[in-house]
Parts: C-alpha cells; sequence; structure tokens
C-alpha cells in the first residue's frame, strides 16, 4: 500500500471542457479557432476531448482565440478526478454562520446554514440552485410569494429569482447546492 500511484501528485486538470464551453458560448467553429490561433482543428479537437495536454503557449494562444485568458480557462477546468470529504464540524455552535461543503473551484458550489439567518438580505443568483433544510423550519419568500419549509423538505430555484429566507426555529440547518457562478448554466431561458 506503500506506492499511492492513483493519487496523482499533480492533478491533471481537464481544460478541455472548459475550452469547449467558452467557444460554444461565443458560438464558434473549431475552424474559426484554429485560424484565429494558429493551430490545426485536429489539435484544438484533442484538446477539447483532453487527448492532447496544450503547453502553456498554445493554451495561451487557444485562450487569445477564445478571448479570454490561459488563467481562467484553467480556473474553470475540471480537476481531472478528484474525491474530497468535508467533515462534520464537531460540536454546533451558537452563533448563525456559512460553511462551505465544497472546497475549491468547481462547477457546483454547496453550503450549509446554520442558526439564524438575515431575512433583510435579499439574494439572486446567476444559475439554478436548490435548498434542503436538514433540521428546523425556515420561511423563504421568492416572486412574491412565502414558502413554509421544514426538516427534509426542498425548495428549487431557477437561476435569476430573488429570494430572502429566515430560520424560524433556532436550531435551523439549510444546505443550498447551486450551480457555481463562474459556470455560464443559463445561456439561452426566455424571461
Amino acid at each position: 500500500m506503500g506506492d499511492h500511484k492513483d493519487d496523482h501528485k499533480d492533478q491533471p486538470l481537464r481544460v478541455g471542457a472548459a475550452v469547449r464551453r467558452r467557444r460554444r458560448a461565443l458560438q464558434l467553429t473549431l475552424a474559426v479557432v484554429a485560424g484565429r490561433s494558429g493551430l490545426s482543428v485536429p489539435f484544438l479537437s484533442q484538446i477539447e476531448n483532453d487527448r492532447a495536454r496544450p503547453s502553456r503557449t498554445s493554451l495561451e494562444k487557444v485562450a487569445d482565440a477564445l478571448r479570454t485568458t490561459a488563467v481562467e480557462l484553467l480556473a474553470a477546468a475540471d480537476p481531472a478526478c478528484s474525491v474530497d470529504v468535508v467533515r462534520a464540524e464537531p460540536e454546533p455552535v451558537a452563533e448563525p454562520r456559512m460553511r462551505s461543503l465544497v472546497r475549491g473551484h468547481h462547477q457546483m458550489h454547496a453550503s450549509e446554514f446554520t442558526g439564524d439567518h438575515d431575512a433583510g438580505r435579499e439574494f439572486q443568483y446567476r444559475n439554478d440552485q436548490l435548498m434542503y433544510v436538514a433540521d428546523g423550519a425556515v420561511e423563504i419568500e421568492a416572486e412574491g410569494r412565502a414558502y413554509r419549509l421544514g426538516r427534509g423538505d426542498t425548495l428549487y430555484l431557477t437561476g435569476g429569482v430573488r429570494h430572502r429566507w429566515r430560520a424560524t426555529v433556532s436550531d435551523t440547518r439549510v444546505v443550498v447546492v447551486a450551480v457555481a457562478e463562474h459556470v455560464e448554466a443559463v445561456q439561452n431561458r426566455s424571461r
């Protein structure tokens, strides 16, 4: 067991999906990106399918062609394969708090809110989100309607919905799972 070959010391980033998402968001063909970057269509296709790992120079050429930066593409890249456990906190704390359940820069974000929550603050997320009441009860105001949720209830909000919420019981725990803000997940939603 001493030799952990599977640990991937330098977790290679899968930049291909980030390149493809950016290219499609700009509605560009591989041929157009090839023309702008000076790289070949087959090579770009291999990058997008993670069959080729571009050098920093190639990645910068691709980024320029996509009107972004290599840093942004790497930030939006998927870790090749990662498993991460976020442990429960040992003791419940009296004051309200929020903790992130997903570490790092991923396509999904999740937070746990414990205790009361500032009802005066209004939220509006670009992407969809799910609220799950793990304990206690909350009152949520969204699109002009009030919703009361108890333990085990969930509420789904599509991107762009303005909402505010508050805990109505002291030991309330709410888990909020959302598509991360840096991901363009709501391109063509008609309002």
